[in-house]
């Protein structure tokens, strides 16, 4: 006679899925952690030499911008927009790559999942 269903008694897998559930629980709070490590942690780039300085958090938020008074020429104010635009882009990537290295292990190198940070 056929067996009816197919599904062992108790569900399928029944500790197999609450022992799932408490891995995946387990690896939110690491994420969770790992996010709010990066939030306070910094890093900073700059451009022109040292002329401008720009610091980050690992979440993207600036925190200062320093530029030197030697590169304040009013007649030149393109090259020191670039200068500021240089060392931006450069402290969000380095933040990036601080997030990639905290979080990449949960990701399983899937790359950059949007809103995950």
């Amino acid at each position: 006679m056929a067996k009816r269903g197919g599904f062992p008694r108790g569900g399928i897998g029944g500790a197999n899925i609450n022992n799932l559930m408490k891995q995946a629980m387990k690896v939110q709070q690491d994420m969770e952690k790992a996010k709010e490590e990066l939030a306070s942690k910094t890093v900073e780039a700059s451009s022109g030499g040292g002329a401008v300085k720009v610091t980050a958090t690992c979440d993207k938020v600036i925190q200062s911008v320093e530029i030197s008074q030697e590169v304040v020429d009013p007649d030149d104010v393109e090259m020191l927009q670039d200068l500021v635009m240089a060392a931006i882009n450069e402290v969000l990537r380095k933040a990036d790559e601080e997030v990639q290295a905290a979080l990449g292990r949960f990701t399983g190198g899937m790359g950059n999942i949007p809103g995950l940070f």
